[in-house]
């Protein structure tokens, strides 16, 4: 969710104004998904790196993930939405915790709908810790690495219960994927688009899922045997 920043700027606002308007599309964004009947929504709130932007910043963006925890929160519960969190959590401030591990609780048996909030979260981060994880489970005797294979190794992600990342959206004109998910993004559809992220509603959220329905999506194959598989299912099969 880039350009928060820069759309302030343009208006000649604090920084902040651009991270306050940016929690109203996070806000449309979350509705619009649950009304179409997305299955899960990750959003990438703060990375690893953002620490090191200027403490005011930062303690601003804090309170306003606090307020959007304890705000959203009868939405998040009425519609059915499991929220989750992924990242150091733990770096987080008390007031920020108490809410998220609260609603993250109380949300666990929601089915609708899984939203989950990437926080203090790096992808090259989120592999080396798999990686420790699997050379303790080795260590312990739990493991052999000679059967260490993808699938294995998924299953250590913090995004191990989470459905396969089809689409990732990259708002503000920025063309790179910034430490964001790096092992799951291996045959995920990228769309890149120029709007500043306060910009950035339900209509340019539709305008990316029309762009990603026109794709074909190969994984390796061939059109011809992505064809011939299509050709294979069943009449209700999708």
């Amino acid at each position: 969710m880039d350009g928060n920043g820069r759309w302030a700027q343009q208006r000649q606002q604090p920084r902040i104004e651009g991270h306050r308007e940016g929690a109203k599309s996070v806000r449309d964004i979350v509705r619009a998904s649950r009304q179409i009947g997305l299955q899960a929504i990750t959003l990438y709130a703060f990375s690893s790196q953002n620490w090191a932007r200027p403490v005011e910043e930062v303690s601003a963006l804090m309170d306003l993930l606090r307020d959007y925890l304890i705000e959203e929160r009868p939405e998040i519960m009425d519609n059915d939405i499991r929220l989750r969190a992924i990242g150091a959590v733990d770096r987080l401030p008390q007031r920020v915790r108490e809410p998220l591990d609260a609603l993250m609780a109380d949300s666990a048996g929601n089915k609708s709908m899984a939203l989950t909030l990437a926080l203090s979260y790096g992808g090259r981060e989120a592999i080396v810790e798999a990686t420790k994880r699997a050379i303790a489970a080795h260590a312990a005797g739990e493991l052999d690495v000679d059967k260490l294979d993808a699938e294995h190794f998924n299953g250590l992600l913090p995004t191990a219960d989470l459905p396969q990342l089809d689409l990732l959206i990259r708002t503000s004109g920025e063309q790179r994927v910034s430490n964001f998910m790096l092992w799951e993004l291996a045959y995920t559809e990228l769309y890149f688009c120029d709007t500043l992220w306060p910009d950035f509603r339900r209509h340019q959220l539709y305008a990316a899922l029309e762009a990603y329905g026109g794709r074909e999506r190969r994984f390796g194959l061939t059109s011809g045997q992505v064809a011939g598989l299509d050709s294979d299912l069943g009449p209700f099969d999708g």
